[in-house]
């Protein structure tokens, strides 16, 4: 089976409600009892971020984004799906599930 990564994208700063996270749960319930779960996690906000660069010789620090954008990733999933239309009907199923638009991508190899 191949593997994908499920990036949920978010646009504002609020964060998931109480219901859109039991939403989640059963979602990542569903995804864990018909074989498809490998990992999933939440992201703090952008504004923790630092980027590193350790291309050319000592490494540079910079805090915050990469990219300045009203949209970010807020969490991820990493599933298993025999092909791509299963990847797409559990990406559709996890953007109704937490409320979000989700891109989804196979891993590369």
């Amino acid at each position: 089976m191949a593997q994908y990564l499920m990036s949920v994208l978010n646009d504002t700063a609020s964060l998931a409600t109480e219901e859109e996270m039991a939403a989640i749960d059963v979602f990542n319930e569903k995804l864990q009892a018909d074989g498809h779960w490998v990992f999933a996690g939440g992201l703090t906000a952008p504004e923790t971020a630092t980027v590193v660069d350790g291309r050319d010789g000592d490494p540079v620090f910079t805090d915050g984004p990469y990219v300045e954008s009203k949209e970010h990733v807020v969490g991820f999933w990493i599933i298993e799906a025999p092909h791509l239309d299963v990847a797409l009907r559990l990406a559709a199923l996890g953007s109704k599930h937490c409320n979000r638009r989700v891109e989804l991508r196979p891993f590369a190899g």
